[in-house]
């Protein structure tokens, strides 16, 4: 779960999606968490999967039979191969991946729009998110008696205004497409960075302390609750802390080193992603990939019913 080993696959932020105008809330992942998520962290290659395809194709590949798998992902290896001299190379898989993710986050916030701008006036107004996300709670608080839900409902409404105001550049309450995107998806937006560093560290810090230390930050990856020895993967994070989170080795992590962590300037996902796959896959080690390389490998970029983990979700896969 170390932030710099491998690419992250999109932002993980799950929305609070309402029914209508006072739709019931459910619970969502509290931050954004860029660079967070290694590879073994996800069911097979579930990783690689989601930042080949996007998240959502990734899920309607599940319900494939690997022929059908195997036969559209012979059809996106033509689309990559941009210079059609019949390789991918690690430049077009890296081009491949963005162009996947910045579809991901712009369709995200698209299909969602509607949902928060609830006088269709192309914008969408704290008080328009506010109501449709936290109507419900606001209005029906004896429903909300669990003292979890109490805790998670007060302290996302403000942490969402906080977020929200940052993202809101021109101060007019509203958010516009951009604004809205840059408030859903944090961490692909410089001027948000800080919001992402400090939504981390709240959540980290658990004895609220301002800094994260050793134990907080591998409670936030591994529970212990059997009390037994930790595994090994546990005691090399532990290493990790202590050589390459801990900068200045005073045995806690401040707000720089967590953005170090979370959001290290010289590293670029989708070239990690994409060396990675390469390296993989590259059987005969020329530093590119045949097509017949790429679906003799064809379970690393994408999965099918033999690998199913997601819902079926309707898509028109020759989109990509």
């Amino acid at each position: 779960m170390a932030a710099g080993g491998a690419l992250k696959a999109l932002p993980a932020l799950l929305l609070l999606l309402a029914a209508g105008a006072l739709g019931k809330p459910t619970v969502r992942q509290e931050r954004a968490r860029p660079g967070a998520a290694q590879h073994e962290d996800r069911p097979g290659f579930q990783y690689d999967h989601e930042a080949f395809l996007g998240k959502e194709e990734a899920r309607s590949f599940d319900q494939l039979s690997p022929e059908e798998s195997r036969e559209r992902l012979g059809k996106i290896v033509d689309r990559i191969d941009d210079n059609k001299d019949g390789y991918i190379t690690t430049e077009e898989l890296k081009t491949w991946i963005k162009r996947v993710q910045k579809r991901y986050i712009y369709e995200n916030v698209a299909k969602v729009w509607k949902d928060y701008d609830l006088n269709k006036d192309d914008k969408i107004a704290w008080e328009e998110y506010k109501q449709a996300t936290y109507g419900y709670y606001l209005e029906n608080p004896e429903e909300f008696q669990d003292a979890t839900d109490q805790h998670s409902f007060k302290k996302m409404l403000p942490r969402d205004e906080r977020r929200f105001k940052a993202a809101d550049l021109d101060g007019d309450s509203a958010a516009t497409r951009e604004e809205f995107t840059a408030f859903l998806h944090p961490e692909e937006f410089e001027h948000m960075k800080n919001i992402v560093v400090l939504e981390t560290l709240e959540d980290i810090d658990k004895n609220e302390d301002g800094f994260v230390d050793q134990d907080e930050y591998i409670a936030d990856m591994f529970a212990n609750e059997e009390g037994g020895p930790e595994p090994d993967w546990v005691i090399t994070e532990r290493e990790q802390f202590s050589d390459f989170r801990d900068l200045n080795k005073d045995g806690k992590m401040d707000k720089d080193e967590i953005q170090h962590w979370i959001l290290p300037q010289d590293y670029d996902h989708a070239l990690a992603e994409a060396r990675h796959l390469v390296h993989e896959s590259d059987v005969d080690k020329d530093q590119k990939l045949t097509k017949e390389e790429v679906l003799d490998n064809w379970n690393m970029f994408v999965g099918s019913q033999a690998t199913n983990y997601g819902e079926d979700l309707t898509r028109n896969h020759d989109e990509l």
